[in-house]
């Protein structure tokens, strides 16, 4: 495939991923309801992850995550918004949630994590500093594998001790953040190193096909996975919903407003405010299946705020782009 041909199928991916995502979703529980032997198709969870996150840590240019680290600004708000707002707003919400320790731990699992990968795309169908998000990608993994311990442990108080271990999170950041994003390094090097460095540009304009269709597949495995169990938890997880929709509204506005004190330009506002509003659920759902006794309400917690993002992102990319074109247009 050529390197025109292979960026005009991956535009056309981009453009029409959300409607790709409801598609994977809605088959999944269609397989999901009708096959009972469905829910083994969670031991493909994590291997369809890792290929996933592979693939959006292919995208990441090594130029320009050095230059978004020397953005400091811009930086400073990323982990502001993520790691000192948006947790204060989780805890505020979390307060209307019955005590419940599973369901608390399902809702801050994924409220508390930002999300690394479709988000670049969004956020750059919505007119923000998308490839400055990109290379800040790492940054945030690393940030939110350090810090959800501790949150966890924060707002759960002791209810945490015997629900969290360390050993998941240790596997997870091994196996599907450090050895995709070193796997992605090496084929970047490796890509550049080619002969007159065309076919390595046709080989990354190909591998830049996969993270929509990788995404797409990882939500049908999730949700053909936990379809079987939702009976067990729907009444539970419900209950979650009005907090990930009050998240889904709050938390972008907050991202943008710590951006305008950060005095960042209009697309770099932007990019904060996606990140704000946008959550890691796929990547911490294997998280979730490691808790003692934590299916099925776990995963059904998680799943549900994904199914809540998708929607939201929809109205993200028709509304952000509107913050700051007035200052812009006034200049």
């Amino acid at each position: 495939m050529s390197a025109g041909g292979a960026s005009g199928l991956r535009e056309a991916l981009e453009a029409r991923q959300v409607a790709i995502y409801f598609a994977a979703v809605l088959a999944a529980a269609g397989l999901g309801a009708a096959v009972p032997g469905a829910a083994a198709l969670e031991a493909a969870i994590n291997p369809a992850l890792a290929i996933m996150l592979f693939a959006t840590f292919l995208q990441v240019p090594l130029a320009d995550l050095g230059r978004a680290l020397t953005r400091v600004r811009f930086l400073g708000a990323l982990l502001a918004a993520n790691f000192l707002v948006a947790p204060l707003l989780v805890l505020a919400l979390v307060q209307m949630l019955p005590p419940d320790p599973l369901l608390r731990l399902g809702v801050l699992l994924v409220l508390l994590a930002p999300c690394i990968d479709y988000v670049v795309t969004f956020a750059h169908i919505g007119r923000a500093d998308a490839r400055l998000l990109l290379a800040a990608t790492p940054v945030l993994l690393l940030v939110q594998m350090l810090l959800l311990p501790a949150y966890l442990g924060l707002f759960l108080g002791d209810a945490a001790a015997g629900l969290v271990r360390a050993e998941p999170f240790l596997h997870a950041f091994a196996w599907l953040i450090a050895a995709p994003l070193a796997l992605a390094a090496a084929v970047q090097a490796l890509a550049r190193r080619g002969k007159g460095g065309a076919g390595g540009e046709r080989l990354l304009g190909v591998l830049g096909l996969l993270p929509v269709p990788a995404t797409a597949v990882v939500l049908f495995v999730v949700v053909a996975s936990v379809t079987p169990q939702l009976g067990l938890a729907l009444d539970g997880a419900v209950r979650a919903l009005p907090l990930y929709v009050a998240y889904a509204v709050l938390a972008p506005l907050l991202g943008w407003g710590v951006a305008r004190l950060a005095r960042l330009d209009a697309p770099a506002g932007r990019a904060v405010a996606f990140s704000a509003g946008t959550r890691n659920s796929l990547v911490v759902l294997p998280l979730a299946f490691a808790v003692p006794g934590g299916a099925p309400l776990l995963p059904a917690v998680v799943v549900l705020q994904t199914l809540v993002e998708l929607g939201a992102s929809l109205a993200y990319m028709r509304l952000i782009p509107r913050l700051g074109a007035r200052g812009a247009a006034s200049r």
